[in-house]
């Protein structure tokens, strides 16, 4: 049976996260504490609600989506909302026959989200309504992503599996190689029309054409090296970046953070970078968040780094999000951080609740809506 790694929100030594495990463990990364900052950014709460159960024990990374002056959240037991951005009025809510598990993403007239037990499921945005439910080979952790006229889903098994998104049939199934032991993370694919870009725990990136599901082609972003099986992770558990222009930036877990040439997969530059997050693209800058909970600035175009920021060393952050000229990060004490995008200086820093952050902020370019892990859901302006 394929075993999994828990906990990836937590700063603990790679041991204390193997299913199963009890006993204290010592963090791999020691959190630093909070020092005083100088704070120009102001920050105010303009609402705040709360979504259910929210993310349970396991922390689900249930991230809540955005669509124009609505924001959808779920908690782990089956509870979905839609709140009214402006005041945080619900403006309807349902509850599911099974308890959700993967991030939720709003597009077009719907809402689609996955469970524990491989549904995947369509809401109609308007009032929460099923549209369809289909099941899938495996529990979805990656919110399901939209072309055009297919929902392409990757599950924790390595399948990666297309369903039309006006009936929920399944179009096909991708199977890829995976290892004994990974995160318990999924990368979540980068979707166009043509093709899904999936990466996977074996530390490989698959280009999948989206009309057949036949693997156009294959690139290697992470060797395994280590000695065992947790030294040897290498899962790519980060959405990749995929801009207009073709290229593509990929994080893995014990590997490299790579730019690619989508097209013909060439390698534009790599950097010696262990995450297993998401990277945000602003302009030509792309931030990461490595393992340690480190904050890097990569000149997108070379690779060469522009700064770092340690300050929040081993603070178990999320991947980070921007708003307004300013990088958000969440941590697991339920503080929220902005730092200039610019100098990689520490401006402002607001506490949500201390159940904890594990999902990445969201946010319109400016507003943050940062949901805590007990449920706990705030809307924060930020001046100026």
């Amino acid at each position: 049976m394929k075993k999994t790694l828990t906990g990836l929100a937590a700063s603990v030594a790679l041991t204390s996260l193997l299913a199963g495990c009890a006993g204290d463990v010592q963090p791999q990364y020691p959190p630093k504490e909070l020092n005083d900052i100088s704070a120009s950014t102001k920050v105010d709460s303009r609402w705040s609600e709360g979504v259910g159960d929210g993310l349970g024990e396991a922390t689900y990374p249930i991230e809540p989506s955005l669509l124009g002056s609505t924001l959808f959240a779920a908690d782990q037991e089956g509870l979905v909302e839609a709140f009214n951005t402006a005041n945080g009025d619900t403006r309807w809510e349902v509850e599911l026959d099974n308890p959700v598990s993967s991030g939720l993403t709003a597009v077009g007239d719907d809402v689609y989200l996955a469970t524990r037990n491989g549904q995947v499921v369509a809401l109609d945005q308007s009032n929460g309504r099923v549209k369809w439910q289909t099941r899938v080979p495996s529990e979805v952790l990656a919110a399901p992503q939209p072309t055009t006229q297919l929902l392409i889903v990757q599950a924790v098994d390595g399948t990666v599996t297309a369903l039309d998104r006006l009936s929920g049939d399944r179009q096909w199934v991708f199977s890829a190689n995976m290892p004994a032991l990974s995160l318990r993370s999924t990368g979540t694919p980068v979707v166009v029309d043509q093709v899904t870009f999936a990466g996977f725990a074996n530390g490989r990136l698959s280009i999948i054409d989206n009309r057949s599901g036949q693997q156009v082609s294959e690139r290697t972003i992470a060797v395994a090296t280590g000695m065992n099986d947790i030294d040897r992770l290498v899962d790519l558990a980060g959405q990749p970046v995929l801009t207009p222009d073709g290229r593509l930036f990929v994080t893995s877990y014990n590997g490299r953070l790579v730019a690619l040439n989508a097209q013909s997969g060439e390698t534009l530059w790599a950097n010696e970078v262990s995450s297993y997050l998401t990277p945000v693209l602003v302009g030509d800058t792309l931030y990461v968040v490595d393992e340690s909970s480190t904050l890097i600035a990569f000149d997108a175009n070379t690779g060469n780094e522009l700064w770092r920021l340690d300050d929040l060393y081993g603070r178990s952050l999320t991947a980070p999000a921007f708003a307004d000229g300013r990088i958000v990060v969440g941590d697991a004490e339920g503080y929220v951080h902005f730092i200039d995008a610019t100098s990689g200086r520490l401006v402002g820093r607001t506490h949500i609740d201390g159940s904890g952050i594990s999902v990445r902020p969201l946010t319109d370019g400016k507003r943050v809506y940062a949901l805590a892990n007990d449920g706990s859901l705030e809307a924060l302006d930020l001046t100026p």
